[in-house]
């Protein structure tokens, strides 16, 4: 899909579908809008005086030209009311008139820049957010489908605003098309059928990014995973007769010496059975999804590349399956991380936080600014904040929490910060054999323990867990209005984008 800028007239723009969108309060007195309603008669004014369109977020109402402007159709779409207008508006009114125009059979898409004249945000934010919605909307995963069910649009162009400098709405679009093309990317990863997607499938993927100059991809097999003695890492893996890989991305390596790095850590269990500890047949039935920390992190990687951050950026996936076999973990078994911590498995699906605690101490080594994981990795954490509502922050250091509150608030991407209370470490040392458990197996400990358990291996650095099982695979139509089908979010990369931009400035 191309996007570009364009001068003309309003009324003599040569395409499909132009895009007009509308607060609540607002009349077609002014502006563009204006402009195409004098065209077409009124007609716009007649629909609003009506009632028949009221502006609210993602409301579309389509109008037909019938040839008195070269576009075949208008598109009115809802900002909702002024007040709470922010860029989140932005991506969903753009994503709400994108699938209607593609639903209509348009290939050439004009929109206004929304809301610009009326808000508080930057053209460069404005664009940038209207460019993610439209991308993101249109995402579609077929590779397996005899045949494609939706046609593409071809083109989106914004109407140049003249009192906006070109190169500033330029660079909008462009950051907006990387950031969508790295949420695409881990969307792509986390749809595919876990007979493909396998660690060493992911490895070869990840590979892909290491086409730049400022970026390196290494691959740890099994016998290097066990020099590093990772054997929390190591001890998921056992049932499986695919074998693991540790992903190590290094985005703007050579400035290690002189520039602290964000590290980021991503879960990626490409299949998970949860071991001995079976998962029921419902819960399992989504278990491919649970590598998306890892692809939202692969992605994110690509978008600091392309994006040209300029500090350190590194990921750290840990990537592997958790089968049941002669060789599997039990449920009793004790292993020995990195650090020397010893570790009791009470619970073999609680093993996200296994290959994580193993990447956290390797993650010490590059004297890190900050270390972010992104991790699918309990089911309470749906419960507590429900299923497309928000994922669960856990952090040690309040000025990190802000940045990455900040980040969401821009990028739509919704974390709720939960509490460490000290118990919650309490309980996970509370084994008769080893220095951690890795569960309590009781339901009334909540998702704190799984963070608890964590900061066990984040000496020394600043640290935050971000659990995105209630958003990183979404079905159904009782969740929260998404950016994209049902299936895969990609949840994270835009977060994470938007945080390496606003760090960046």
């Amino acid at each position: 899909m191309k996007f570009n800028l364009i001068s003309n007239k309003i009324t003599e723009i040569d395409v499909d579908t132009i895009i007009l969108s509308i607060f609540m309060s607002d009349d077609t007195t002014n502006g563009l809008m204006h402009d195409v309603d004098l065209a077409l008669n009124g007609s716009i004014s007649e629909i609003l005086s009506r009632g028949d369109h009221k502006g609210k977020l993602r409301e579309v109402t389509e109008i037909y030209t019938n040839g008195q402007i070269p576009a075949d159709r208008v598109i009115l779409v809802g900002l909702g009311p002024e007040k709470d207008f922010n860029e989140n508006s932005i991506r969903h009114a753009a994503a709400a008139a994108a699938i209607r125009a593609r639903q209509l059979g348009a290939r050439k898409i004009a929109s206004i820049i929304h809301g610009v004249e009326k808000s508080q945000l930057s053209a460069n934010d404005t664009v940038r957010a209207a460019t993610e919605g439209t991308i993101l909307s249109l995402y579609v995963f077929e590779k397996y489908k005899s045949e494609n069910k939706f046609d593409s649009v071809e083109s989106m162009s914004f109407i140049e605003n003249k009192d906006i400098e070109s190169d500033y709405l330029l660079s909008g679009i462009e950051q907006g098309k990387i950031i969508s093309n790295a949420v695409q990317l881990a969307r792509d990863l986390v749809n595919e059928p876990p007979n493909v997607c396998t660690p060493a499938f992911l490895a070869e993927q990840a590979m892909q990014i290491d086409d730049d100059a400022n970026t390196n991809v290494s691959i740890l097999t099994e016998p290097e995973i066990e020099d590093l003695n990772m054997g929390a890492f190591l001890s998921v893996g056992r049932g499986s007769t695919r074998k693991p890989r540790f992903i190590v991305i290094e985005y703007n390596k050579k400035l290690l010496d002189k520039v602290q790095p964000l590290v980021l850590v991503g879960k990626a269990i490409t299949f998970d059975t949860g071991g001995y500890s079976l998962k029921s047949a419902s819960g399992m039935s989504t278990m491919k999804a649970d590598m998306a920390g890892g692809a939202a992190v692969i992605g994110a990687l690509q978008a600091a590349s392309k994006l040209k951050v300029p500090y350190p950026v590194i990921g750290l996936i840990p990537a592997t399956e958790n089968m049941v076999s002669g060789t599997a973990s039990h449920p009793s078994d004790v292993v020995s991380a990195s650090n020397g911590k010893t570790i009791e498995i009470v619970n073999t699906d609680a093993e996200g936080r296994l290959i994580l605690a193993d990447a956290l101490v390797y993650a010490a080594q590059y004297n890190p600014k900050h270390v972010i994981d992104l991790a699918t990795l309990t089911g309470s954490a749906v419960i507590a904040l429900g299923e497309g509502s928000a994922a669960a922050l856990f952090t040690n250091e309040t000025s990190l929490a802000e940045q990455l509150l900040t980040s969401s608030e821009s990028s739509g991407e919704r974390i709720w910060r939960m509490p460490l209370y000290p118990e919650y470490t309490d309980w996970m040392k509370a084994s008769n054999v080893a220095d951690l458990r890795n569960s309590t197996n009781k339901s009334d400990t909540g998702i704190g323990t799984s963070a608890a358990f964590l900061q066990e291996f984040t000496e020394g650095y600043s640290w935050a867990h971000i659990d995105i099982a209630p958003m990183a695979f979404l079905s159904g139509s009782g969740v929260i209005k998404r950016l994209g089908p049902a299936g895969a979010t990609g949840f994270g990369v835009r977060l994470l984008s938007h945080l390496m931009i606003e760090y960046a400035n």
